[in-house]
């Protein structure tokens, strides 16, 4: 069926649990719960993994209580939507999706994006007909729902810095690769080989579609996940090579833990590059690598977001 209903049924913070219990009742086996009590809460309970919410999300968010499901867009799918939502007596908006657009909308908004001196950024779905300028390296990608699309100011300083940094042939670890976008452009601009590693486990498979799509396969690339901070196992063999160039676009917080182990992964001369980080803790930042015996050696900031990259001192 390629035509749905989205059904919208606002309530209160203090009503959405026992509404999404009676729709349960009811016979809906598909709920979802949106809540700003629980987006505020979900953002205090994972703080360390950022330091800035997108201001426009937060706006979103703003009173939010309902419960949203979904039924097919004909007889069948109103008359379970009426069997649904019997006894209950709550508004509700109605709005038609078709299923293409439902999982396609968002690509309109990624478009080819030159980034530094040599990378253009592709999207998989324009790789046939969006041109390369003249000089530019290609970098294809479909990020889907993991982070690292090019388009934010902390990815763009990072991939600025992978060209200035990432020597022909050289090693490269990328720490919390998300789509693999800094490690692949690596790869793309001449490095030998690359990790990438992130916590989240659906970035692996994404990472290496996106690597795929440029012509690099595992003999050049590894992906796993897990939590360098946690896991000593991983940690350990990660150490067991030296790398070239270690990137790290995450935030403030796990940059600073991370400092610690910088110089276990850095070969001869290696560079530590880092990115993700709110101006107004880029003090901080510079202090925990400094403490970590690390000098940093350039930084460049756009639009409030900072990069380093440091070196043994």
């Amino acid at each position: 069926m390629d035509q749905w209903l989205e059904i919208s049924i606002n309530t209160t913070d203090g009503e959405i649990d026992a509404l999404a219990d009676a729709l349960t009742i009811n016979g809906v086996t598909g709920l979802v719960l949106e809540s700003e009590a629980d987006f505020r809460t979900f953002l205090e309970r994972n703080r360390q993994y950022w330091d800035y919410v997108d201001e426009d999300l937060t706006e979103r968010m703003r009173g939010v209580a309902r419960i949203k499901l979904y039924v097919t867009d004909d007889d069948t799918g109103r008359a379970q939507l009426a069997r649904w939502l019997e006894g209950i007596d709550a508004p509700y908006t109605a709005v038609s999706l078709r299923e293409e657009d439902w999982a396609n909308n968002w690509k309109q908004f990624y478009k080819p994006l030159p980034v530094g001196e040599r990378l253009y950024i592709v999207p998989e779905w324009e790789r046939d007909t969006a041109p390369l300028p003249e000089g530019k390296v290609p970098l294809y990608l479909n990020p889907g729902l993991i982070f690292g699309t090019g388009s934010h100011a902390s990815t763009q300083l990072c991939l600025e810095g992978v060209e200035r940094y990432a020597a022909p042939g050289a090693s490269v670890l990328d720490l919390g690769c998300g789509s693999g976008i800094l490690s692949i452009a690596a790869l793309c601009l001449g490095a030998g080989r690359a990790v990438g590693v992130d916590i989240d486990p659906k970035a692996v498979g994404v990472a290496y579609e996106n690597a795929a799509m440029n012509g690099i396969g595992k003999d050049r690339y590894t992906v796993a996940a897990g939590d360098v901070l946690s896991d000593k196992p991983l940690a350990a063999k990660l150490a067991e090579e030296r790398y070239g160039l270690v990137l790290a676009n995450i935030v403030a917080d796990v940059i600073i833990s991370l400092a610690t182990q910088v110089d276990a992964l850095l070969a001869e001369d290696g560079v530590f590059l880092c990115s993700g980080i709110i101006d107004t803790r880029s003090g901080e930042v510079r202090a925990a690598l400094e403490r970590a015996g690390l000098a940093v050696i350039e930084d460049w900031e756009r639009t409030g977001w900072v990069a380093f990259a440091a070196k043994r001192a």
